[in-house]
């Protein structure tokens, strides 16, 4: 096993501190991976603080991991030592199940591993995100990262960037399209930059006229204010296609009413109950969804999407010592769109201390 330095949250109240992990003995099929950078997703918040049920402690959050291959086992064949790649939400599924053979692990109907705050399959061992400064990781679980990408902001791809992909992509989202994004954070600027690149016509729904000239700067081609009775009105039945990334319970009812006759709206940020009505359901045959990240093969589809035009996220660089006050920061949406922690000037920092 590999001892590595990592940031825990040891209780749901403690902050975040410095911890060391044991990483698994490489099996034939793992990939170490040297971690150069890890984002900083609102739901590493909510699992170090127990809000989705209890958590394992101590936990090393971090889901959104990009570094270096600096060793492979024995039957490894799409990775080579020195090779950059990519880690998201999960590191394993059953591999049997439907959904599984057809490349959707996220919905293993035996429940996916995920990254951090779950179980390893065969040994029932805690596993430990980003925030640390290696990881080990069975190989189908691993993407490529496109060499022509800036690192720092390709990270947050992994969990944001295929968050939005994966429903543009799954309602084939294209040239000729109306799409809506209902909110602007670490998943709505994400979502407006793959949606411009799919070809679609992109507006914003917020609820702060200070977002407007952010979206049009990120692509967007319209920015609507969703508490403008006359701006909602006027927007009836526009959209084919919309997605919500809102995080709480709202209420959707608005922006139902400004799908057309056969428009979806998809659900991404939500976890708790929101308004619905059936009316606007039923007039227009509109209908609402969910979706949950994006498979494998999917990740890797959008990296290389993202690599063809040249889009990552926006992101504010850390050090892995800010954590805490980056969670504050986070609970006040101050942060444009994405915290990024610089894991390779974590590792210097142990280094040199250890010397």
């Amino acid at each position: 096993m590999t001892t590595v330095h990592a940031y825990a949250a040891p209780d749901a109240t403690s902050p975040l501190q410095p911890h060391t992990i044991e990483r698994r003995e490489l099996r034939s099929t793992d990939v170490m991976i040297e971690i150069l950078y890890s984002g900083v997703c609102h739901s590493d918040l909510h699992q170090a603080r127990s809000e989705w049920g209890p958590s394992l402690y101590p936990l090393v959050p971090g889901h959104e991991i990009v570094g270096r291959v600096t060793a492979v086992g024995e039957q490894v064949t799409r990775l080579r030592v020195g090779d950059l790649a990519g880690v998201g939400c999960m590191v394993d599924s059953c591999q049997h199940c439907e959904s599984c053979a057809e490349g959707l692990e996220q919905y293993c109907e035996n429940g996916a591993t995920w990254t951090y705050n779950s179980r390893e399959r065969d040994t029932q061992a805690p596993t430990h995100g980003g925030y640390s400064t290696a990881i080990v990781v069975t190989e189908g679980f691993v993407v490529r990262v496109p060499e022509s990408l800036d690192l720092r902001g390709v990270a947050p791809l992994l969990c944001a960037g295929i968050t939005m992909f994966s429903p543009l992509n799954h309602w084939k989202i294209g040239r000729g399209h109306r799409v809506a994004i209902v909110g602007l954070g670490g998943l709505g600027h994400m979502g407006i930059k793959l949606a411009v690149a799919m070809g679609a016509d992109v507006t914003l729904f917020t609820t702060s006229q200070g977002k407007a000239d952010d979206a049009l700067r990120l692509g967007a081609h319209h920015v609507i204010l969703s508490g403008d009775r006359a701006a909602m009105k006027a927007a009836r039945s526009s959209f084919d296609f919309i997605i919500s990334t809102v995080p709480s319970g709202h209420d959707l009812n608005p922006y139902l009413a400004t799908l057309k006759r056969d428009g979806q709206l998809v659900i991404v940020g939500a976890l708790e109950p929101v308004g619905l009505s059936g009316v606007p359901l039923v007039v227009q045959r509109r209908s609402v969804a969910g979706s949950n990240i994006g498979g494998i093969a999917e990740t890797q589809q959008m990296l290389d999407f993202c690599a063809e035009h040249g889009i990552t996220a926006d992101v504010e660089m850390i050090r892995m010592q800010d954590i805490n006050s980056a969670y504050e920061r986070m609970l006040k949406n101050d942060v444009k769109y994405r915290f990024v922690i610089d894991m390779a000037a974590f590792r210097a920092e142990q280094e040199q201390a250890a010397d």
